[in-house]
């Protein structure tokens, strides 16, 4: 196969508020692509328990003080430098024409670091900087799409605690355990997906009790369909490594 007609792969990324199930749709559209015949790669942020997370595991644990007294600017090249480290592993698989599904991505830069900010016109200055720092400096792939899931904030928070110890391994994060932070960044990432056009606003809870996790997974996958065509067989795939 000539390498040069292979596809570039897709980018997607399931962001949203502490305790709205990311890591749970996360799982499920790589279970499905994998089932239709995609080859998929996955990837979760923030990358604990790796070197270019160290940074970050201090802030979340509050090493640095409480979220408020880290600005967000600072706060964000942290978690940028861990996205930066990554990039190279992302770039590869999608030049290699596969699937990338990211667990969180810049989007929970801006809305977590971004809801410091109480000035509208300060705070959609910041986007703009985090935006150029993360694709422009760094040079981080850009999503395809970014889907971002939204729960109330009671909701957002019991689920977070619920699940917080396993995903995070880091004991008391500052961001999940603040009703104020996590109702304020809910607040910012629908004003992300208002701005922004490759964000998406998944509403999982219209009426204040969750919808099913199938009934979300749907809706994402009707979102993203337009965005992957026809699964390239492996076998294809793999003998065009080759070439």
């Amino acid at each position: 196969m000539d390498l040069s007609s292979r596809k570039m792969g897709a980018f997607f990324v399931i962001d949203g508020t502490d305790g709205s199930g990311k890591a749970t749709q996360t799982k499920r559209l790589v279970e499905r692509l994998r089932l239709e015949g995609y080859d998929v790669e996955t990837i979760s942020f923030p990358q604990y328990g790796q070197k270019s997370c160290g940074a970050v595991e201090k802030y979340l644990a509050g090493d640095y003080g409480h979220s408020t007294d880290v600005n967000a600017h600072a706060a964000s090249i942290l978690f940028a430098v861990d996205r930066f480290d990554a990039s190279f592993q992302i770039r590869d698989w999608l030049e290699a024409g596969k699937i990338v599904v990211s667990d969180r991505y810049v989007g929970s830069n801006m809305a977590h670091h971004g809801q410091k900010i109480r000035d509208q016109e300060m705070r959609h200055a910041y986007f703009a900087w985090n935006d150029h720092l993360e694709h422009t400096i760094f040079g981080i792939p850009r999503p395809t799409l970014n889907l971002v899931l939204s729960v109330p904030v009671d909701v957002a928070i019991k689920l977070a605690a619920q699940g917080a110890t396993e995903k995070t391994k880091v004991a008391g994060d500052i961001h999940e355990s603040d009703k104020t932070h996590i109702e304020a960044s809910i607040n910012t990432y629908r004003e992300i997906t208002k701005l922004f056009p490759s964000f998406h606003h998944i509403d999982c809870a219209p009426d204040g009790t969750l919808r099913s996790i199938e009934d979300i997974h749907q809706e994402l996958w009707q979102i993203i369909l337009p965005s992957i065509g026809t699964p390239i067989p492996l076998l294809t795939q793999q003998t065009a490594t080759h070439v």
